[in-house]
């Protein structure tokens, strides 16, 4: 269990082993043929900013050798605003007055209907975390729907046991995303302080209940914004070090979310910028060559048109995060506001101006791509 690896670390200790790294560290760094969890430390560190245009160009070479010059495109449908959790940087959390709404199957395929229209051929199903309201059987409904109409079903929704895992890879979940939200353990229950989202160690665990059950991809982040956003990462890293070499048949991506606001949503306590921002992607590049790198509409349109150059390989396009925020019900309240608002169409032309090509779904269909 990653658990093991995780507590035989200091986060003290890494927060200073990141701050003290030195130009020396980040050369090094640059041309080592292998990289280590200690050369994406010099890469993430502050040492690293004055070579954030070596990187950049690095990032950029290894990311179109790997990839090519394409782009996934991809649409969050959110089913349901139900949670029972107290999130403090969240719009759905338990505390927030707001009026709760989950999809029928009929609204689903609404929703389903308009995303197929813009050319969508990958959805991600995102739901609060309300096991009874929008449990395994509920996603089993949903996911049923969907499936005549897309060629990726992907999810983020509440953490789940590996047997519920194994019966969703069975109805056709592809992918499924879990954010640890932060890695420091000692404030984690600051932001979860009600609910089962509040047990660390739990959420720490999915990715290993999703490795043992076969799902072919494994999506991780952390919330940019709530703690030391470097040793956030270096612990992310890790993890995905250890889950590559456990799970080694899976697939694997990293997410950049930035904290947006949202309704009764805390101030940021750690701030990035744009030029940090791109720091920290082109690092997880040169790090890990293999990796899928994902920025949402959470960030505008300037970042985004210029990241896609640099490493990211997937975007989402046209977003909506309220339930049924496409066609049912587009005034319902939103987990968090966007900031990129172009139309799928818009997304995909920017994508072609650059010289890239728009894809609209993951590869094959069901997981018949690479490794399957």
């Amino acid at each position: 269990m990653f658990r093991e690896v995780f507590d035989s670390f200091d986060r003290g200790e890494v927060l200073s082993r990141i701050y003290s790294m030195t130009a020396a560290d980040v050369e090094r760094a640059l041309h080592a043929r292998k990289r280590t969890a200690e050369d994406f430390m010099a890469l993430i560190s502050p040492a690293a900013a004055p070579y954030l245009e070596q990187m950049a160009q690095m990032s950029k070479a290894i990311t179109q050798k790997r990839f090519g010059k394409t782009i996934q495109l991809y649409a969050p449908m959110y089913l349901s605003n139900e949670c029972q959790n107290i999130c403090t940087y969240c719009g759905f959390s338990l505390d927030n007055k707001l009026r709760r709404r989950t999809l029928t199957g009929t609204e689903i395929l609404q929703e389903a209907l308009h995303l197929k229209e813009q050319g969508f051929g990958h959805v991600l199903l995102v739901t609060g975390e309300a096991n009874k309201t929008v449990g395994v059987d509920y996603m089993v409904d949903a996911i049923r729907v969907l499936k005549p109409h897309f060629d990726n079903i992907s999810i983020e929704v509440q953490p789940l046991e590996e047997e519920e895992y194994k019966r969703l890879k069975d109805e056709g979940v592809y992918a499924v995303l879990v954010y640890q939200e932060t890695y420091d353990k000692e404030h984690y229950k600051d932001y979860h302080p009600k609910g089962k989202k509040s047990n660390f160690y739990y959420r720490l665990d999915t990715p290993d209940r999703l490795g043992r059950a076969g799902i072919h991809k494994i999506g991780l982040g952390v919330l940019i914004g709530l703690e030391d956003w470097r040793a956030d990462n270096f612990f992310t890293a890790l993890h995905v070090s250890y889950l590559e070499k456990k799970y080694w048949q899976t697939r694997y991506s990293i997410s950049f979310p930035r904290l947006r606001p949202a309704e009764g949503l805390i101030e940021p306590k750690v701030a990035i910028s744009d030029r940090e921002l791109v720091q920290l992607i082109c690092a997880w590049r040169i790090y890990n060559e293999e990796i899928e790198l994902s920025v949402s509409t959470r960030e505008g349109e300037l970042f985004r048109d210029n990241i896609i150059q640099l490493g990211a390989t997937t975007i989402s396009a046209g977003s909506k995060t309220n339930p049924g925020g496409y066609t049912v019900e587009p005034e319902s309240l939103e987990q968090f506001e966007i900031d990129d608002s172009r139309s799928a169409a818009e997304v995909k032309q920017m994508i072609e101006r650059k010289g890239y090509k728009a894809v609209w779904k993951d590869w094959e269909k069901w997981g018949l791509g690479v490794g399957n």
